[in-house]
């Protein structure tokens, strides 16, 4: 088993791709795709997908044609070698191997099925307060559609995920001191809401134990 256990490929490497980009453990990096995250979402307000995804390659091939051509003619004039200045990216494989492809594949399954079963349990009001907490969620999002658009919605979700790790780790020690007193705080009140609720509905008193005088008597009849 453990042979097998280390035979396993690993997983992608796109998930711990996307933490170390939302950690900020790469500066540059990170900066390079929230910067191109928010200016891209900023242009759909003004202009259409098509043309943005248009306008943004061809903005990497006149700067990627320009480089080969400069570098083409270097190589001309006998002043660098004739290496592909972007070998490397051409030389990375991006394709899955079948176990990574199945897992992955299992995964995104098993998360819709999850989705769709906490929906219908919701929608089919199983737990009544559950479905209500629902029901106020989606009261509450009909006012945030009147007041902003998905787009707005999807550039706060990239601002606040870039924003907020960064944030957490810098600031880790006060909010976890925040948040013990917060939880502090809910479970006094989830107390105090107990004892309200006793005293207006105390519980049932404990049936009386039998008394063995009956068998007592039967007993000494039968002597």
């Amino acid at each position: 088993m453990e042979n097998l256990e280390n035979n396993r490929p690993p997983l992608s490497p796109y998930p711990n791709l996307v933490i170390d980009l939302m950690y900020w453990r790469d500066v540059k990096r990170t900066a390079v795709v929230f910067t191109g995250l928010v200016v891209g979402l900023a242009c759909l307000f003004q202009l259409s997908l098509i043309s943005v995804v248009s306008n943004f390659l061809l903005a990497i091939l006149g700067f990627t044609m320009f480089v080969r051509l400069l570098c083409k003619a270097l190589h001309l004039l006998r002043l660098i070698d004739a290496s592909h200045p972007f070998q490397s990216f051409l030389d990375e494989d991006p394709t899955l191997t079948d176990d990574i492809t199945i897992r992955m594949v299992e995964t995104i399954v098993l998360l819709i099925a999850t989705s769709v079963t906490e929906l219908k349990r919701l929608l089919f009001v199983e737990n009544m307060m559950d479905s209500i907490k629902f029901l106020v969620l989606l009261y509450l999002l009909t006012y945030v559609g009147v007041q902003t658009n998905g787009l707005t919605l999807v550039m706060s979700a990239v601002i606040c995920a870039f924003s907020l790790p960064l944030f957490y780790r810098l600031q880790q020690g006060r909010i976890e001191r925040i948040v013990k007193a917060v939880n502090a705080s809910l479970d006094r009140g989830k107390l105090i809401l107990d004892s309200i609720y006793e005293l207006i509905h105390p519980s049932p008193p404990p049936p009386p134990a039998s008394t063995p005088t009956l068998s007592l008597k039967a007993k000494l009849k039968t002597k």
